[in-house]
Order: C-alpha cells, then sequence, then structure tokens
C-alpha cells in the first residue's frame, strides 16, 4: 500500500506547484493589464522561480521592467524569452527599445556602442521577422532614431569610437528608416524635424571630410 500512497502524494503535489505557478502569474498578469507594473514584477519574478520556461510570463516580466525604467532586468527577461520563442519580434522590438535607452543615457563609450548598436540589431531583427506587422511604422521610427544616436556617436572627433564612414552610414540609415514613416503619414511634422536634423548633420561630417 506503500507505493500507491506516495504516487498519490506525488500527483496531488505536483498539482498544487501547477497551481500557485499559475496563481503568481495570473496575479502578474493582472496587474499587467492594469499597468501596475511593479506589482506586476512582484508576482511574476514569484512565478518565474516555479517555472522558468514560461515564455509570456517573461514577455510581461520584460514589458514591466521596461517600463519600470528597468532596462538591464528588461533586456535580461527578454534574452531568456527570446532563447524560447526565437521568432518574437516583439521580445526583439523591447529588447531594442531598453537597449536604445541604455545606450542613450550611457557616459560609457564602450556600453554606448554596445548598446546602441545591439538596439539597431535586434530592431532590425525585429521588421525581418514580421515585415507585414502593421505597426512597422513604429519599429522604422525607433530604428531610425538608433541610427542616428549611433551616427553622432561615431562623429565625435574627441572618441576612440570615431569612425566618420560608419558615423555618415548610421546617418544615412536614419533617414532612409525615418523617410519610411513620413511616407505612411505625412501629417508627423516630428518625424520631419528629425530627419533635417540628420540631414544637417551628414551635411555637416561631409563638409568636414
Amino acid at each position: 500500500m506503500r507505493l500507491p500512497i506516495l504516487v498519490s502524494f506525488l500527483v496531488i503535489s505536483s498539482v498544487e506547484h501547477a497551481a500557485s505557478q499559475n496563481a503568481y502569474i495570473r496575479l502578474g498578469q493582472q496587474a499587467y493589464i492594469e499597468g501596475n507594473f511593479k506589482a506586476a514584477i512582484t508576482q511574476l519574478e514569484k512565478g518565474r522561480l516555479i517555472d522558468s520556461t514560461n515564455a509570456n510570463a517573461l514577455y510581461m516580466l520584460g514589458y514591466s521592467y521596461y517600463h519600470s525604467d528597468n532596462y538591464v532586468k528588461s533586456i535580461t527577461a527578454f534574452t531568456k524569452e527570446i532563447a524560447l520563442e526565437p521568432a518574437e519580434a516583439h521580445a526583439y522590438y523591447y529588447r531594442a527599445r531598453a537597449q536604445a535607452r541604455l545606450g542613450a543615457d550611457s557616459k560609457i563609450p564602450a556600453d554606448k556602442e554596445k548598446y546602441l548598436l545591439g538596439a539597431i540589431i535586434d530592431f532590425t531583427k525585429a521588421i525581418s521577422i514580421n515585415p507585414a506587422d502593421t505597426k512597422l511604422t513604429v519599429f522604422y521610427q525607433n530604428r531610425g532614431i538608433a541610427y542616428r544616436e549611433y551616427g553622432l556617436f561615431r562623429l565625435q572627433p574627441t572618441s576612440k569610437f570615431f569612425d566618420r564612414a560608419r558615423g555618415q552610414n548610421a546617418l544615412k540609415a536614419s533617414i532612409n528608416d525615418l523617410q519610411k514613416v513620413l511616407e505612411a503619414d505625412r501629417s508627423r511634422d516630428d518625424i520631419s524635424s528629425l530627419i533635417d536634423l540628420s540631414k544637417e548633420k551628414l551635411a555637416s561630417a561631409v563638409g568636414h571630410h
């Protein structure tokens, strides 16, 4: 009789285990939907300790960290999700946005290089995965801004990362991406202004050649 009792105990334990996991993730999902990202992080981290392979929980966690301005942890969560679901375009998109924010804010040139380049690569991957996405203009807009940041960074003459050719190419790529956004909506004066700024910087860089 001992064996069946042990088996039934293990079955009950595994059911309780799954129920507790779902409870944390359910609570985290509810907080996530309500925009209470701090509460979502607390619950989803608990859920992740029980089930580290729940891709949906990892996406919500990455998104919640991003909207809590914790970009390093956001990148970590999205990296784990991408390992489970390598074709999830929006995970690449938000990991790119987190990297772009870190790159823009960083005062350490090597980190700025790493994060801005990483953002461009991730935006490109997101676009290539889902080229028919109706929200693709947002992808192009954010990649265009990242290209511009990277171009300006590479054109700083006092930096050891100074590279006129790469800087100019990044600004050209920025203009190209932002042009796509403007073509989709001609009323976007903000995008028109960004294009003008990139063109000015590009003309200046060419003039100093």
